[in-house]
Order: C-alpha cells, then structure tokens, then sequence
C-alpha cells in the first residue's frame, strides 16, 4: 500500500519517508513517529493500517541525519543499536530532527488537518511536535519515554495519551505527576507493558492494542473530521 517519497527538510536536508495513502479520498493526515527501531516492518504495518482506516500517512526517518535506511528488529542488539542511535540524534544541536517532523507535516497536510502519532522515542517526539510543529490538529504518543519529565511543554493542540502500568521505563508515578500538571491530556493507563501496540515483540498485549487504536480512532475522527 505504501511507497517512499523524497522530503527536504527547511534546512535542506533530505530523506526518504514512508507514504501510505487511503483507497479513496482522505480523511485527514497523520505523520507517524517510529520507535528507536527505524521505520522498520512494524512501522509499515502501522501505517498501512491506518490508510486502511482512510487517512494519509507520512511515516519519516528520525534518524536519517545519523544513518539512513535505519531497520532494525527487536532484538537486544538491536535494542543497543537503536538506543545509540537516538542518543546521537537527540545530541544534535538545536534539535534538527523536529524540521523533518515538519517536512513530513506539511506533505500530510495535502489531506486535510493533520495529527502526529508516535510510539516509545516517537511518543516523546509526538509530545514536542504539539508544543512546536505548526499545523497540527491533533496528537496521540504511545508509552512516550521521557514524556513526564518535560511537562513544562505547552502544547498546541489537543492531546490523547497512552502509557502502560507495568512499564519499567516510565514509572506510573510519574505518569499520574504528569497529568496533574496536564488536566487537558486526555490519559489512558493499560494493564500492559512498554511496546504493548508493537506485536513484533514479547511485550505485546493485543487487548490493550485494540482499546489503544479504538480510542485512538475516535480521537481522529473527532479532530480531524
């Protein structure tokens, strides 16, 4: 269903993104964030999926400004790789990252209103494109490392969600912290671990993915429509 397409980011850098795109005409966009894996099979499959649901879908490289053509499976190795990986891409100076984010937005934008979906590392980056990407319309982060410790973000945009009780990277304390201080974030907590969407690997809960999609979709739909 998808294809990639060349993007240029305002600063000229360029990549190649994932694009999915509906059988007929869209209903909105959404740019989706991969985890620290690259835009792998999984994050293909994803973005299928929601083309198939009727929306335009950009899936861009965050770590294209490091390596290119970044794929990788759910191994501890892989792990490894993919945590080095991030670590460089978040210690780039003034955070270029965000402009391929943006670059991604504004082919999205073709369909209509746009929200940002992101997964893990892509949730955190979900969370700084509605406080910093112009255009959105909407935003969801799954299991968003680091979401609670930058709280001080002012979004922009209205915001769902979703984090895992049983989640040894993102304590629930601080996730209950975090929306005290966001009462406008819509919060969900499963009965699940880290990476419970991703049925790549062992931590999948399919129970806590269907819920996450349906209340993901309605969310779309009420924005994005």
């Amino acid at each position: 269903m998808g294809a990639n397409v060349q993007l240029k980011a305002a600063d000229g850098h360029s990549f190649e993104a994932y694009v999915a795109k509906p059988a007929g005409k869209p209903i909105g966009g959404i740019v989706l964030i991969q985890e620290i894996f690259g835009v792998n099979s999984h994050i293909q499959q994803v973005a299928d999926m929601y083309a198939s649901e009727g929306y335009m879908v950009v899936a861009p490289p965050t770590m294209s400004r490091i390596e290119a053509n970044v794929n990788l499976g759910y191994t501890e190795a892989d792990m490894q790789a993919g945590f080095k990986l991030k670590t460089a891409v978040d210690q780039l100076p003034n955070s270029p990252v965000m402009l391929d984010l943006q670059a991604a937005l504004n082919l999205a934008k073709e369909a209509g209103k746009v929200a940002v979906i992101g997964y893990c590392w892509g949730g955190l980056l979900t969370w700084r494109s509605a406080a910093n990407l112009a255009g959105l319309s909407a935003a969801v982060p799954y299991y968003g490392g680091g979401i609670p410790n930058e709280s001080s973000l002012k979004t922009n945009c209205p915001v769902l969600a979703h984090f895992a009780d049983e989640d040894s990277y993102i304590p629930l304390d601080s996730v209950e912290a975090f929306g005290k201080s966001h009462p406008e974030v819509e919060i969900h907590i499963y009965q699940a671990h880290h990476g419970f969407n991703c049925d790549q690997r062992g931590s999948y809960n399919a129970t806590a993915a269907k819920l996450a999609k349906e209340r993901t979709l309605e969310f779309l739909k009420k924005h994005l429509s």
